[in-house]
């Protein structure tokens, strides 16, 4: 039944996807909804200041484009070996571009050449031969402060995750001008209150998703559109972020920042990661499996999709994008005939 749903999708008007977040997650899922021939606009954060994109930001001062690359490639309709070289990162004894991608350091390069990171990525979009929209949440370098459960606060996505504490609430603020409320761009908002579903993650909840949300105008967007929110629920808790959590305890998080209840669909993952799959010591940042709690999702009002999600792979544990799309595909079907009628 739902293959049919979505075969009259791609057969019409293509469904409007706008998906916000960052982290490894996100480019799994917009690689299998371009599959499905979804009209996608990925909306991706540029509050990270880790690794090579960290380096960058702070020699060059530019948003940090680890996120946007990795977006970038899984949209893109280059040739495989071009896409290797874009993603392509140097070796550790290559001490002058060490451990940098060449992707980052065009994204640099095209942010001087042009007014803004956004102009940039639309530049680049074209060159690399994008299907969809590749949206920085906003032109200005932002820097992620978090106050923890003790009551102290730290600034920067690499300290905060690195803490050693847990994370209480985020917010996000210029790095240049702390004193300004960070905006976004009028493209950016227009996708989401045209979509037909807003799909959040997935990825870290107060490190990936949050930063976006956390712009004042992305929030107060993702408050007022008519499309349907849905959240993707993490697989894995996350040290520092998510210890303990439920799926309930994830959205309850998302509510308290936006300040009210607007996650409308739940994608949770219903099969068990096997007893000693996962290798801590290369996925460091996992700790266990997220326990489900559909009594208190349904209470909070959302409607709960629950299925095996669950894609193990290099002793990990992922989202399976092919079947996080088709459901996703479904509700944009739901919500564009919901919208018809309405008009």
């Amino acid at each position: 039944m739902a293959t049919n749903r979505i075969v009259r999708v791609v057969k019409g008007r293509r469904p409007k996807v706008v998906v916000i977040g960052g982290g490894t997650g996100l480019p799994v899922i917009l690689n299998s909804l371009r599959k499905k021939d979804a009209n996608i606009t990925a909306i991706v954060t540029v509050a990270d200041d880790g690794g090579s994109s960290g380096i960058i930001r702070n020699y060059i001062n530019v948003v940090p484009p680890g996120d946007i690359r990795n977006v970038l490639a899984s949209l893109s309709d280059l040739p495989e070996e071009e896409l290797e070289v874009f993603q392509h990162r140097f070796k550790s004894d290559d001490d002058f571009f060490s451990g940098h991608a060449l992707g980052n350091l065009i994204i640099a390069a095209l942010s001087e050449m042009r007014p803004n990171i956004f102009d940039a990525v639309q530049t680049l979009s074209k060159m690399m031969r994008i299907d969809g929209n590749v949206f920085p949440a906003s032109t200005s370098k932002l820097t992620l402060n978090a106050e923890f459960t003790d009551g102290s606060t730290l600034s920067g996505e690499h300290e905060i995750t690195h803490s050693g504490k847990h994370v209480k609430r985020v917010w996000v603020t210029i790095s240049d001008e702390p004193e300004k409320e960070p905006e976004t761009v009028l493209p950016v908002l227009a996708a989401i209150m045209q979509a037909d579903v807003v799909v959040l993650g997935p990825g870290s909840l107060f490190t990936s998703i949050l930063p976006n949300l956390m712009i004042k105008q992305i929030g107060e967007a993702v408050k007022q559109t008519p499309a349907e929110v849905v959240y993707i629920c993490n697989i894995m808790t996350q040290i520092g972020e998510t210890e303990n959590f439920t799926d309930a305890d994830h959205v309850k998080v998302l509510d308290s920042h936006l300040g009210g209840n607007y996650v409308d669909t739940v994608l949770v993952n219903t099969r068990q990661v096997p007893d000693n799959y996962v290798n801590h010591k290369k996925y460091d940042e996992y700790i266990n499996q997220v326990e489900p709690d559909f009594t208190t999702l349904r209470k909070m009002g959302c409607r709960v999709i629950q299925d095996d999600f669950l894609l193990l792979r290099d002793n990990g544990a992922f989202h399976d994008g092919d079947k996080v799309a088709s459901e996703i595909l479904n509700l944009a079907f739901q919500s564009g005939n919901r919208k018809n009628e309405e008009r």
